[in-house]
Formats: structure tokens, sequence, C-alpha cells
């Protein structure tokens, strides 16, 4: 039996309880295949309004915050440690910082697991760092924009 005619992104019916995905549905899957961004840029323009020196700001404080909290991090007892991350996790979350959120969310789920502990540290300094460095190299894109708009 032919698959149903309707909307391109919905998966259709062919009739034997299979369905079938269209072409729109597949190239959409390719699309999220690839390496999402750092830092969610869309999510980060709708957080800041649009207003790119809160954006300035806000990037600037996040970069100091997971500086702060990771100095806490290190060597802390597991509560301290959970505490921390949480923190790190919101905030991660306010830019879209993704694989920030992540890690800190693993780290915060694993405090007191010694099994996971030192591998979820190790994940979010460096999720943190790639961050860092993105963070960077979008703050110094912002500059010329920012000076215009004195």
């Amino acid at each position: 039996m032919a698959a149903s005619r309707g909307n391109r992104n919905e998966l259709k019916n062919t009739g034997r309880g299979e369905g079938i995905m269209t072409i729109a549905r597949l190239s959409a899957g390719a699309d999220s295949d690839r390496k999402p961004s750092v830092i969610d840029a869309s999510h980060l323009e709708r957080m800041t309004l649009g207003d790119r020196r809160l954006e300035r700001e806000v990037l600037e404080l996040f970069v100091r915050q997971t500086t702060i909290l990771l100095t806490r991090i290190a060597g802390a007892e597991p509560p301290i440690v959970a505490a921390a991350a949480h923190t790190l996790k919101g905030s991660a979350r306010g830019i879209g910082a993704w694989r920030v959120a992540g890690a800190a969310d693993a780290l915060e789920q694993a405090a007191g697991a010694t099994d996971e502990f030192e591998d979820a540290i190790a994940e979010l300094k460096a999720a943190s760092l790639e961050a860092s460095v993105a963070i960077g190299t979008r703050l110094t894109a912002l500059l010329p924009e920012l000076a215009r708009d004195r």
C-alpha cells in the first residue's frame, strides 16, 4: 500500500503499521548531526533581548563565575562540589552553554560517587575551557559593533 499524502515533516503511515520518513525529516536529522556551537547564539540572544551590551556583560560574568566555581570545586567536599556544580549548571543554561550545563549536571549527580567524580570534574573543566574560548572569540567579534553604538 502506498504512503498517504500529508505534511512533509510527519512520519507517514504506509497502512501496514510501519512508517517512512520524508526527505524533509531526513534532512532535518542530518542538520542535527552537525556539531552544535559551544554557545547557542539564538538562545543567548533571546535571554539578552538582543541587547549586545547586556550580552557582553552576561558573558563576562559567566567566565568570571566559572573560574571562581571551578576553583571552589577543586578539593572541596561533595556537598560543596554539588552546590557549585548546580550554580554553574544554571548559569550555563542561561547563556546556552549546553555542554557546560550537561557536565555540571553530571558532576552534581556524581558528587560523592568516587567512580565518576574525577571524570566528571575533568569534563566540566574541559567544557568550561571550551566555552571560555568561544566567549572570548564572540566578545572580540562584538567589539566593533559595541564601539559603533556608543
